[in-house]
C-alpha cells in the first residue's frame, strides 16, 4: 500500500475506489475502465500517430506523475492503461500493483521484475542493482512501438529466444513512421539506461510537442475478419519470469 499512500491523486492515475482490511489481507477497489491498450492493438492492429500521440502522451504523463513522487511501476505494459470513457480518449493507469516506492532520492532496484516482452535487457543481464526508472522507460518504449507498429519489437516461440533478442538490443522501426517517432522509439529503447530519455524528457520530444484532442477510437468487434493475434499472448507473465533467472548473458 506504500505507493498509493505516496503518491497524490492525478488525472490519468485510476483512484482508489474503496479499502476493506481483512483479518489477514487488505482488498484494494479501484475506479472501473473500459477495455485496455492491449485489447486496443490486437483489434486495430496498428494505431495511427494522429491518435496515438495523445494517447501515449496520458501514460508518460502518469509515468512522470509517479517518478516525481518516487514510485517506480516495475510492470509498464498497454494491458495496465485503460481506457476511461466511451470515446476512448482518456487513459487511466489501472492499478499501482507491482510498483516499487523508492528510499529518498535512490533509484536502486535488485529483484528481476516485469512482463518478459517489456522487460529491459539490465534486468535481464545484470547481476547487481539497477535503475527502476530506467527500466520503466524502456517498458514505455516497447509499449510505443508496439502501439504504432502492432507487434512487439522483440519477439520469441520461447522465453529464452526473447530474452536473447532483448539483451542484443536490436530492433527495426518501419520506414513509414514519422521522423519524430522513429527518433523517441530510439531515445527510450537504448540499451544503456544512462542513455534514455527520462519520464518528463519524454514529454518535451518533439513527438509529443501537441497533442490534439483524440477522436472516438473506433474498435471492431471481436470475431471479424483480419483480426488475427498481431500482439500475441505472453502467457502468464509471472509464471515466465522465472526464465529471468535462467538468463546471465
Amino acid at each position: 500500500m506504500a505507493p498509493y499512500a505516496a503518491l497524490p491523486s492525478h488525472p490519468n492515475i485510476a483512484r482508489v475506489a474503496e479499502v476493506i482490511v481483512g483479518d489477514q489481507n487488505v482488498y484494494v477497489f479501484f475506479e472501473p475502465g473500459k477495455d485496455n491498450m492491449h485489447d486496443l492493438v490486437r483489434r486495430r492492429k496498428r494505431v495511427p500517430e494522429s491518435e496515438a500521440v495523445a494517447l501515449f502522451r496520458q501514460m508518460a504523463e502518469a509515468v512522470v506523475h509517479c517518478h516525481q513522487h518516487g514510485v517506480v511501476l516495475r510492470d509498464i505494459k498497454l494491458r495496465k492503461f485503460v481506457f476511461a470513457d466511451r470515446e476512448r480518449s482518456k487513459l487511466l493507469l489501472e492499478n499501482l500493483e507491482d510498483a516499487q516506492l523508492l528510499m529518498g532520492s535512490k533509484d536502486s532496484l535488485v529483484d528481476k521484475h516485469g512482463c518478459p516482452a517489456y522487460v529491459g535487457p539490465e534486468i535481464l543481464s545484470c547481476k547487481g542493482p539497477y535503475s527502476g526508472k530506467a527500466a520503466d522507460i524502456w517498458s514505455l518504449g516497447v509499449a510505443l512501438y508496439t502501439l504504432l507498429v502492432g507487434c512487439y519489437p522483440f519477439q520469441g516461440t520461447k522465453p529464452i529466444s526473447l530474452f536473447s533478442k532483448i539483451c542484443r538490443g536490436r530492433f527495426t522501426v518501419p520506414d513509414d513512421l514519422s521522423p519524430k517517432a522513429q527518433c523517441l522509439i530510439r531515445c527510450l529503447l537504448r540499451r544503456d539506461p544512462s542513455e534514455r530519455l527520462t519520464a518528463s524528457g519524454i514529454l518535451l520530444h518533439p513527438w509529443l510537442a501537441s497533442n490534439p484532442v483524440p477522436k472516438a477510437l473506433g474498435v471492431s468487434p471481436l470475431g471479424g475478419q483480419g483480426l488475427e493475434q498481431v500482439v500475441p499472448e505472453m502467457g502468464s507473465c509471472r509464471k515466465n519470469l522465472e526464465k529471468l533467472r535462467e538468463v546471465d548473458t
